[in-house]
């Protein structure tokens, strides 16, 4: 009987065993080989990238900087050299690389969408009332803005009733054969239906062309579709020089804009998306654009309203928004230029004293005035005020106080005089504002204490 017993215990263990071996394997569907292969992987050293980065020594770290800064003077030399006269905003030699760089940027363009052409949203802004007030400062006697068109015909006028010595001193501009022609009015062809895609070549290769207001002339840049006015503005703001592209934004963008804001009492997005790339070259912006548009006598309130969004929108170099604003203050006064004055304050620019000194000059101008002042104006004076009235001097504060005897506004002088009344001279220190606002005595005064006169304190019984 035991030797049985035994048996059957030999027989169940040497099953249950078998049970086991069958659960060592925990991934049944991978073969030995592979649980080999893993096995030999895992236990492969780390690679020399994945072990602990060493830290670099503080004599590597002072000779690595000290090389840094070596190098760092080299290319301020080099710079210096390039630029002698120090100029603030250097003007780059247009090369045919730049042209092909833009040409990628330039021909995925997929056009604007119909639903998204009109720019809007200002409308609330403009009142009649205001536009009336502001017609009494136009020019009675209104001209024709000048095109490119016009332009070219002076020119043309000029060369013929130029006497001939005078005409051979002056370079000469190569003329244009009959198929260069007829290759610039395709052009203009593909310009009036254009939407999106690719530009032709030829047109991309106007801003290295020396008469490039001729080959822009035989394109009707007045009948091109917005869009191409859109990609037009992008290629020549980034490729040819200030003072050419701002002969293009005066003759030939804003006498477009223009005529659109006239005529749909709105700016097609393309136009406006056009303005925004015109900001490209600040300086090109203000010579072409703003500033014609202040002298011209004639800018209504609501090409003002939606030209001065983009200067609300864009960010611009202080320099150029510096002179902008003493060019503005300098020029005749149009009922307009106050909201470009108050637009242009409002963006809380650090000053230089002769900008300041300008702007008060501006205004001073309107002591004598026998016209009622629109409101904008008086609102362009309470901004000026809010963000520059610490740096005026006495006598500038005292002028302002004359000022506003004569030209008053119910709601918005008793503001201006406020913060006329709340501000320091020129110069001066706020700690000193303080001592002047408060009584000597009060600020110095001592606090005296008796040590005798005590309080009584409440003890709890014990």
């Amino acid at each position: 009987m035991t030797c049985l017993c035994s048996c059957e215990c030999e027989a169940i263990q040497s099953s249950m065993a078998k049970k086991r071996e069958r659960h060592q394997n925990p991934e049944p569907f991978l073969s030995d080989d592979t649980n080999k292969s893993v096995s030999k992987k895992r236990t492969k050293p780390a690679k020399q990238h994945q072990g602990e980065e060493k830290l670099i020594s503080a004599g590597m770290s002072s000779k690595i900087l000290k090389e840094a800064l070596i190098q760092q003077k080299e290319i301020q030399e080099e710079t210096d050299a390039e630029n002698p006269n120090n100029i603030v905003f250097p003007e780059e030699p247009v090369t045919q690389t730049q042209v092909e760089d833009d040409d990628d940027d330039v021909d995925n363009f997929a056009g604007f969408s119909d639903n998204h052409s009109q720019f809007g949203g200002y409308e609330e802004e403009i009142n009649e009332d205001d536009e009336r007030l502001l017609e009494a400062f136009f020019s009675k006697d209104k001209r024709p803005q000048q095109t490119l068109a016009d332009v070219i015909l002076q020119k043309i006028k000029q060369k013929d009733n130029m006497p001939p010595g005078l005409a051979a001193v002056l370079p000469q501009i190569p003329k244009l054969d009959d198929s260069i022609i007829e290759i610039y009015k395709s052009v203009g062809e593909i310009f009036k239906k254009y939407t999106s895609g690719k530009l032709p070549l030829a047109f991309k290769s106007i801003p290295a062309k020396q008469n490039w207001e001729e080959l822009l002339f035989l394109t009707e840049p007045e009948k091109w579709s917005p869009n191409a006015v859109y990609q037009a503005t992008r290629i020549l703001a980034s490729n040819m020089s200030s003072s050419k592209v701002t002969r293009f934004y005066k003759f030939v963008l804003l006498p477009r804009i223009r005529q659109d804001i006239r005529k749909n009492k709105k700016l097609h997005f393309a136009l406006y998306q056009a303005l925004k790339k015109a900001v490209y070259k600040p300086s090109a912006f203000h010579k072409g654009i703003l500033f014609p548009l202040c002298t011209s006598q004639t800018c209504n309130l609501r090409e003002a309203v939606i030209i001065g969004s983009i200067l609300e929108k864009v960010s611009i170099p202080p320099l150029h928004s510096s002179a902008a604003l003493m060019k503005l203050a300098e020029m005749e006064y149009c009922g307009t230029t106050s909201y470009f004055i108050k637009i242009l304050v409002e963006k809380k620019y650090a000053l230089p004293y002769r900008v300041i000194d300008a702007m008060v000059e501006h205004f001073m101008r309107f002591c004598e005035d026998s016209r009622d002042m629109p409101v904008i104006w008086h609102q362009s004076l309470l901004a000026f005020m809010q963000r520059y009235k610490h740096e005026l001097t006495q006598v500038q504060k005292d002028d302002i106080a004359y000022l506003l005897k004569k030209q008053r506004h119910k709601l918005v002088t008793p503001e201006i005089l406020r913060e006329l009344n709340n501000s320091r001279i020129r110069g001066e220190k706020e700690d000193d504002l303080m001592s002047i606002s408060s009584p000597i005595s009060v600020m110095n005064k001592t606090i005296e204490e008796d040590r005798f006169d005590i309080p009584d304190v409440p003890m709890e019984d014990d």
